[in-house]
């Protein structure tokens, strides 16, 4: 990374953004404040408005995404230089872009609900191109575009374009961000022939996540970037 965009995200204070708590532990190690929007798009919202009148000067959506196009397995690592929100292309920050170890060539699709079948999300794909979406990375694109803050995108595929969502995924998470245990297991109890889809999908996000864990390893040695903290953050 040049030496003037290292300078300027020294003075930056960047925030994390996430859906979930287990995302959360993973962005932690990049060694910055971090809000979690619980997994739904307003959620993610009021954690992004938090974070700004906190005092947050640039924000990085981080964690898992589901898979538009066919091409791109789980695990496959997403540093989009442009997503989609609201019908308009927004540009992420070349500084942020270069500290995560540059854009890889995927477009995003800042998205208010989950694609849940194969189906959606072919249409999806073929509608804008873009190779995943996630349900942080508006608030975070619609609050940079407000304030004039620098954004960026570190994601990772979890569920592949072929592979639609077993129905206890799709009400797992609480608004805090936290698998509820006890409303899974109601919805295994009854419909216990998704199980085969859960397991599948659980081995997808441990490929994302382990993607996710190896490029902020790679970040922190090769580009420690020190920044003004921010009051607040999970």
């Amino acid at each position: 990374m040049a030496g003037s965009q290292r300078r300027r995200l020294s003075g930056m204070s960047i925030v994390v953004v996430v859906g979930m708590r287990a995302e959360a532990r993973l962005a932690r190690r990049l060694g910055l404040p971090v809000v979690v929007g619980g997994g739904s798009a307003a959620g993610a919202g009021a954690a992004v408005a938090g974070a700004v009148a906190e005092g947050a000067s640039g924000l990085l959506s981080f964690g898992l995404a589901g898979g538009l196009d066919p091409a791109a397995p789980s695990g496959l690592l997403l540093v989009p230089g442009s997503v989609l929100c609201d019908g308009r292309w927004h540009e992420a920050d070349p500084a942020m872009l270069a500290w995560l170890g540059g854009a890889t060539p995927h477009r995003l699709l800042a998205a208010d609900a989950p694609a849940a079948t194969a189906c959606n999300k072919r249409r999806l794909w073929q509608e804008t191109g873009t190779a995943a979406l996630d349900l942080e990375t508006g608030a975070v694109v619609r609050a940079a575009a407000a304030y004039r803050l620098p954004f960026a995108v570190l994601r990772a595929v979890c569920d592949p374009a072929e592979q639609d969502l077993p129905p206890a995924a799709a009400g797992a998470l609480d608004t805090g961000g936290t698998i509820g245990l006890v409303g899974l297991a109601w919805s295994v109890a009854r419909q216990p022939g998704q199980v085969p889809a859960l397991l599948r999908l659980a081995a997808h996000a441990a490929a994302a996540r382990g993607a996710l864990v190896r490029r902020v390893r790679e970040v922190r040695s090769r580009n420690p970037v020190p920044t003004r903290a921010v009051p607040g953050g999970a």
